[in-house]
């Protein structure tokens, strides 16, 4: 276990634990504990959240609140929805996508895309009070891991990349009961600290994913490693967004 945890930290932070020849494979195999890292960076988040608050007003909290949770997962989610917007707003063939998504440039698609995402998840952090915000982060980070364990499981791989790996594991012989685990796990942090409310950001990131994939067919033909990226940033703004207006109607 504290091997597999080891190689999950590895790929999905910047904390320096190593890695070695072996660390994608064991990343892929334990995908299903993709929660478990996303409600560690979301309990690390919400505690700076909920220090900052006692110094500066909500809105600057949560502009800080979300460059840490890119800074502590290394922008590479970030730097997918960058790609993943330019994909989708070029005009051409499903290939020709994919490479636009691979240069080095970011256009106006991935500019757009980043803008709205991003400004909106800071501002659905600034939107949380101050006594729920802890466990708001965990259950929305938690959830956006979710997110991707469901595309993979749902998924089909668009080219040969970091992709295949994770598609690969999560369509083997144990893929229903991987797919069940994350479930288990990301819930089982959802009903302690929400209750069953809990489960709306839940059913919000899994809407977002089942949309990113079906998006992501249309116009790619699969997955990439890319749209794995955007679907973290973009199942968590949608877990937020859940989380925000049960508060407001609540």
């Amino acid at each position: 276990m504290f091997k597999r945890i080891k190689s999950l930290l590895a790929f999905l932070t910047i904390i320096p634990v190593g890695m070695d020849e072996n660390c994608l494979t064991e990343m892929a195999n334990s995908m299903f504990l993709f929660p478990l890292i996303g409600a560690f960076i979301g309990l690390s988040a919400g505690f700076f959240a909920r220090i900052l608050l006692n110094i500066f007003n909500p809105l600057i909290v949560g502009f800080l609140t979300l460059g840490f949770l890119l800074l502590v997962t290394g922008l590479h989610h970030a730097d997918g929805l960058l790609d993943f917007g330019d994909g989708l707003m070029y005009m051409g063939s499903p290939e020709e996508k994919i490479k636009v998504m691979h240069d080095q440039q970011t256009g106006a698609g991935g500019f757009g895309l980043g803008l709205i995402t991003f400004t909106t998840t800071a501002l659905c952090i600034a939107s949380l009070k101050q006594h729920i915000i802890i466990q708001s982060l965990i259950v929305c980070e938690a959830s956006a891991k979710f997110a991707m364990v469901f595309m993979a499981w749902l998924g089909k791989s668009a080219h040969r990349g970091l992709n295949i790996y994770v598609i690969n594991a999560m369509h083997g012989k144990y893929r229903n009961l991987r797919l069940l685990s994350a479930l288990f796990i990301t819930i089982s942090f959802a009903l302690p600290l929400m209750g069953i409310a809990g489960l709306i950001p839940i059913i919000a990131s899994i809407i977002t994913a089942l949309i990113i994939v079906g998006v992501s067919n249309r116009h790619f033909k699969g997955l990439t490693g890319d749209v794995f990226g955007a679907g973290n940033e973009l199942a968590r703004l949608s877990s937020l967004l859940a989380v925000v207006g049960m508060n407001r109607w609540v």
